[in-house]
């Protein structure tokens, strides 16, 4: 039997309980940004999407693949239920043709917390630093070694349960 993958893409201490209790988080500010790393070889590239809430700097949620839209699409519909009313990010072409011009605010000035975020997994987790001979062969380990850091370290989700 092929085990299913245990691992959460959404944080959830944000998530909303389906009890008829309705209580509801609004994310009113988020910080988006995609850090790069590769399996195997360089040319291979692999790029986590995620999101923080801005003002705790907390993962909201993430994605892995290529730097296309159709990811970044992906991470938009996990962000979806939070109900964003701004995004703050870089630059990158794939932002401004999916953000709504209102809720979209580009530059380094509301970004640093995300950015900083970066240097933290990259301190971490050595397979995302940009010069060295730590890597991954696979996609599938890649993405399970980072999904587990994140999930433990962001989620509060016992990996080992």
């Amino acid at each position: 039997k092929k085990k299913e993958s245990s691992l959460v893409q959404v944080n959830p201490n944000f998530q909303i309980p389906t009890s008829d209790a309705k209580i509801e988080f609004i994310c009113e500010e988020a910080e988006i940004d995609e850090q790069w790393s590769f399996v195997e070889k360089k040319c291979n590239q692999r790029w986590i999407w995620y999101a923080i809430e801005h003002s705790t700097n907390t993962i909201l949620a993430y994605v892995f693949g290529k730097r296309k839209d159709v990811v970044f699409k992906e991470l938009k519909a996990l962000l979806d239920p939070f109900k964003i009313s701004l995004y703050y990010t870089d630059d990158w072409g794939a932002y401004a043709r999916h953000i709504d011009v209102e809720k979209h605010e580009v530059g380094k000035c509301h970004t640093q917390k995300i950015e900083r975020k970066n240097l933290n997994l990259r301190t971490w987790i050595k397979r995302l630093a940009r010069k060295t001979i730590c890597f991954s062969k696979s996609e599938k380990m890649h993405d399970i070694v980072i999904g587990l850091l994140i999930n433990k370290i962001e989620f509060g989700v016992d990996i080992h349960a």
